[in-house]
């Protein structure tokens, strides 16, 4: 692409400004100058979706490759940089789908080749005595204490939602709750460190 000459006017030791082409709708005859009038937008959004530098110029590769060959570009239908940015979010979109594919697939294969491991009768007898203890610290603590707990770990309800279903202040749930969580812990060291 041809630069414009100085502009005899402009305040010396201020560089010139080229006229953007990226507004023309025509297509580019000279991939370089395609590149040199568009790469640099293409690049930033390629590197903002990719997040990695190394992806992003490969992205960028790619997306002029692309122009290049397949030639769908329209001029009618607006200005080359948006085909290209156009053009960069789908390629980007793919790739990340991709990449998201071939994890869930590696998951399931490893999932496959390494199944989990068959837990054995001394881990069932100790997952028991966990859940035995839980319970016994669980009908120590205080009623209040307890319902609050339980709504919320059992139920999944959130402190608002425990002091709207028990008709209580959020304050109260919040006491209620950490109080319960204490004496729980203590009753729970206590049980751990007994034969």
């Amino acid at each position: 692409m041809a630069r414009r000459p100085p502009d005899p006017d402009a305040p010396p030791g201020r560089p010139v400004a080229a006229e953007p082409p990226l507004a023309d709708a025509q297509p580019f005859d000279n991939l370089e100058a395609l590149y040199e009038a568009c790469g640099a937008p293409v690049h930033r959004l390629a590197l903002r979706l990719c997040r990695s530098r190394q992806e992003a110029e490969d992205l960028t590769h790619d997306v002029f490759l692309r122009y290049w060959q397949q030639g769908r570009y329209e001029p009618s239908r607006g200005p080359v940089l948006a085909y290209l940015l156009l053009l960069t979010r789908s390629m980007a979109i793919n790739r990340l789908q991709q990449r998201r594919n071939r994890w869930q697939l590696v998951q399931r294969w490893s999932h496959q080749l390494f199944p989990a491991a068959v837990p054995g009768p001394h881990d069932s007898v100790e997952q028991e005595d966990l859940a035995e203890r839980v319970r016994s610290a669980l009908a120590a603590i205080p009623a209040s204490q307890r319902q609050v707990l339980e709504l919320a770990y059992y139920e999944g309800l959130s402190q608002a939602a425990i002091g709207e279903w028990l008709q209580l202040p959020l304050g109260t749930v919040k006491t209620r709750s950490r109080q319960g969580l204490i004496r729980l812990r203590e009753l729970l060291f206590d049980l751990r460190s007994t034969p």
